[in-house]
């Protein structure tokens, strides 16, 4: 067997049980509990990315137990454990350098209780948002047979006479600002809105995620997208552990499974449900560990071929449970049968093909056809130019299409901070570029989200007339003229670093473009004059500056 198709890390737990040099590990199992029978049977690792801070992953834990009891019933010994869990919305601001990190974090806490300890098989239960995509990166690194079980989204708040979601409360404090809603009319939307635990009902990165999981053939049929408190998702759970059982004793690994042509169908999934823009940074982190290239260009020939079939909150009114209710993620496989590979395998022991046969959409008005698709492209763009000349990123399912084409003045700021008082200020104009810099990777550090000023510039009526820039990144529940990943970064010494308030900038979204109108002379004098600022950073935060890659590469560090 070779190393690319066996176990990358750990040993089994026969390794490392059996024999005389397993009495002291063994003493160690049975003091917290476990039967000699027990450790006669295959360690299947139950990891949670679980915590008491968030409602994505405040369900996990009771979760878990139905894994285990499913791994029980089908034979096995499961052996829980955690991994952080961070919430986007609670980091906003400057807690927000730490959630990109996050992913490298989880991944690495994976692996190194697996090399650790003594696992045959895992069970990951993800949350949102950088959970998904730090396990993926573990199960690929580690390649023993694995299977995931998503947390499920939250059911949305109904008040009103409609639904509400997370991101409704972010625009809403634009809303306020401007005094377009009452504060109580406010104070209810934060109130009533987040409803149930589970992650939140909209296509953010979480979903998103959660879905790609689904849509790489790493989860069952149908896991995505059952709410995290219903009962179908604790049978769903107790289904996976039986399931994760089968997989050992058809040595299926994720390896196996993630093959390119899997990314490639996980990719047009993401286009063709206009999902989050941070798939951009987690598929090529998640595909590297697999040994897979997945290049900018790759997405952005994929955007020009797959329809977009379907969006989600805020880009629509429809939610993750009308999601689920028109079938989910398979649904929308079906849609796209034509332009899949399906011969792909998946955790159900079937391939791709195989499981689509009879599934069904189930709301038409909510999943689109093939042939009568929303929009001809996908939800997301690369754009280049000599302002990004390796690349950016847009949603562009939810930009308006007066600011698909958009020229206008830079009013430039050094952080997130600035450009959030700024237009809390009410000092944006129709026409302005808000240009958002050193908030790369590498300079933030941590690619923190521009969430909020986003959510304000739509809540404030801006989101048709001023466009944002930036080396960051945005929420994937972002909606409106908002160009993120900016690369080089200004950290890096990117043209983003030098542009100056007044400068002309150009977006032109269907022609792939974001150019600074200056001459190439003009470009060049002033990076030669350019110096990075000097900033400390120290603890985890400053290691990961020193060690992470660009966004183009998916922020991977070194």
């Amino acid at each position: 067997m070779s190393a690319s198709r066996g176990r990358l890390i750990g040993r089994s737990s026969r390794e490392v049980l059996a024999g005389l040099s397993g009495a002291y590990p063994r003493a160690m199992y049975r003091a917290v509990g476990f039967t000699d029978e027990e450790l006669g049977r295959p360690l299947i690792g139950v990891v949670s990315s679980w915590s008491e801070t968030n409602p994505g992953s405040y369900g996990n834990k009771e979760l878990a137990q139905y894994v285990k009891a499913g791994i029980y019933e089908a034979g096995g010994t499961p052996v829980e454990f955690h991994t952080i869990a961070i919430c986007d919305a609670i980091a906003q601001g400057r807690g927000m350098n730490y959630v990109l990190p996050s992913r490298e974090l989880v991944a690495a806490e994976i692996e190194l209780m697996v090399g650790a300890q003594a696992f045959d098989g895992l069970v990951l239960i993800s949350s949102c948002d950088k959970s998904p995509a730090g396990m993926l990166m573990a199960a690929a690194r580690i390649n023993i047979p694995a299977i995931f079980l998503p947390a499920g989204p939250m059911l949305p708040g109904r008040f009103a006479g409609r639904d509400w979601v997370m991101s409704d409360i972010k625009e809403a404090m634009g809303e306020l600002a401007v005094g377009t809603i009452t504060p109580a009319e406010f104070d209810q939307i934060e109130h009533e809105t987040c409803s149930t635990y589970g992650v939140c009902a909209m296509m953010g990165t979480g979903n998103t995620m959660s879905s790609v999981i689904e849509a790489l053939g790493l989860s069952l049929p149908g896991t995505a997208t059952s709410p995290a408190a219903s009962a179908r998702h604790r049978r769903q759970a107790k289904e996976t552990g039986i399931q994760i059982m089968r997989l050992l004793q058809q040595d299926l690994r994720p390896r196996d499974i993630l093959t390119q042509e899997a990314f490639e169908n996980a990719i047009r999934f993401v286009l063709a449900t206009g999902g989050s823009s941070n798939a951009y940074l987690h598929l090529p982190a998640v595909a590297k560990e697999a040994g897979v290239e997945l290049p900018l260009e790759l997405f952005d020939r994929l955007s020009r071929e797959t329809p977009t079939l379907t969006k989600f909150k805020p880009a629509s009114q429809w939610n993750l449970r009308d999601f689920d209710e028109a079938g989910g993620v398979q649904a929308v496989l079906k849609e796209l049968e034509k332009l899949l590979h399906l011969g792909v395998k998946t955790v159900t022991g079937r391939t791709l093909g195989e499981n689509l046969r009879g599934v069904t959409v189930k709301r038409p008005e909510v999943i689109r056809s093939l042939d009568q698709p929303l929009a001809p492209e996908g939800g997301l763009a690369a754009l280049k130019g000599n302002l990004a000349p390796r690349g950016a990123i847009v949603k562009q399912s939810a930009v308006d299409p007066k600011m698909w084409r958009h020229r206008g003045p830079a009013r430039v700021f050094d952080s997130e901070e600035e450009v959030r008082d700024f237009l809390l200020g009410g000092k944006a104009r129709p026409g302005d570029v808000l240009v958002i810099r050193y908030e790369g990777p590498r300079g933030g550090p941590g690619m923190r989200e521009m969430s909020i000023p986003a959510a304000l510039l739509v809540g404030m009526g801006l989101g048709d007339t001023v466009a944002m820039v930036t080396d960051g990144r945005y929420s994937g529940a972002t909606r409106g003229p908002c160009i993120g990943h900016v690369s080089p970064e200004a950290a890096e010494g990117g043209p983003i670093a030098i542009v100056q308030d007044g400068d002309m900038i150009e977006i032109d979204i269907p022609a792939r473009r974001l150019e600074l109108l200056l001459p190439p002379e003009e470009i060049q004098r002033r990076l030669a004059l350019w110096r990075p600022p000097e900033r400390k950073v120290e603890g985890f935060l400053g290691w990961y500056a020193r060690s992470v890659e660009a966004a183009d590469r998916g922020a991977v560090v070194k």
